[in-house]
């Protein structure tokens, strides 16, 4: 079985055949889904995913984009917030110096009240990163520096200074659906690198499916895509990839159940 460790199930684009893409995530392998809070004013609504499936977890936080826009929201909200049992970590937060749909300071406020919530929490942070390398690794370092806290940077599209300063503090890199696009051979070198232990798989569904599915709305069953292509670039067998993958995730996001 693989895992899923980041998708959007609570977006608009599931929520006519939700019951159904469910199904075909564990019809291709799929055993366990995280879905991802990006706001903490909806986050009720992701929750409601996560309670509706044995197999789904969520995480609950405010996605850079919307950092300027939510209700403020402390380190301690957040650790309220994600008491009950099937919110396993804290994000998705970070930077997104590509789009700047929120101010630069609000953005990295907001990071760091969420790299407190994991730290007091002793609960993953996931991290996005775009056109902002040195300042995430800054903004990691400094905070790890205050307390260790575990976490990873998902859907990496970074350079190998963004990898290599997340291995260093024991942190995990995640890859979707662009790591088999055409273009993405830097991406495929950084891929090759990662530790065995350290690396996972995503959809980012609804976004960025990969190739063969590239065009189509993503989805949690594609997932099995990407890892074929990243066990091949690391020249191990599928099955053994997705194992490791999928033990690597419940190490990290120690309150996710597997199913019996």
């Amino acid at each position: 079985m693989l895992v899923d460790s980041h998708c959007h199930l609570d977006f608009p684009d599931f929520a006519q055949e939700l019951d159904a893409v469910v199904a075909r995530a564990g019809a291709a392998g799929i055993g366990t889904m995280l879905t991802i809070g990006t706001k903490v004013s909806e986050f009720p609504r992701v929750l409601a995913v996560a309670e509706r499936y044995e197999n789904v977890f969520c995480t609950v936080g405010i996605h850079p984009h919307e950092a300027g826009r939510e209700p403020g929201t402390t380190a301690d909200d957040l650790v309220r917030m994600a008491e009950h049992p099937k919110v396993v970590g804290f994000g998705e937060t970070g930077l997104d110096f590509y789009y700047e749909h929120s101010p630069r300071d609000a953005q990295e406020k907001s990071f760091r009240a969420h790299a407190a919530a994991a730290r007091a929490a002793g609960l993953p942070l996931i991290v996005h990163s775009r056109d902002a390398d040195g300042e995430t690794s800054r903004i990691l370092q400094e905070e790890h520096a205050k307390g260790p806290f575990m976490g990873l940077v998902h859907c990496f599209t970074g350079g190998r200074g963004l990898a290599e300063a997340a291995l260093a503090i024991g942190f995990h890199i995640s890859f979707s659906g662009i790591v088999t696009f055409k273009k993405a051979d830097d991406l495929r070198a950084i891929a090759r690198d990662v530790p065995a232990d350290r690396i996972m798989v995503e959809t980012d569904s609804p976004y960025l499916a990969p190739v063969p599915m590239r065009g189509k709305r993503n989805e949690p069953a594609f997932a099995v895509h990407t890892a074929a292509v990243l066990a091949g670039l690391r020249g191990v067998p599928e099955a053994d990839f997705n194992a490791a993958t999928t033990e690597t995730f419940f190490r990290l996001f120690t309150k996710a159940t597997r199913k019996p």
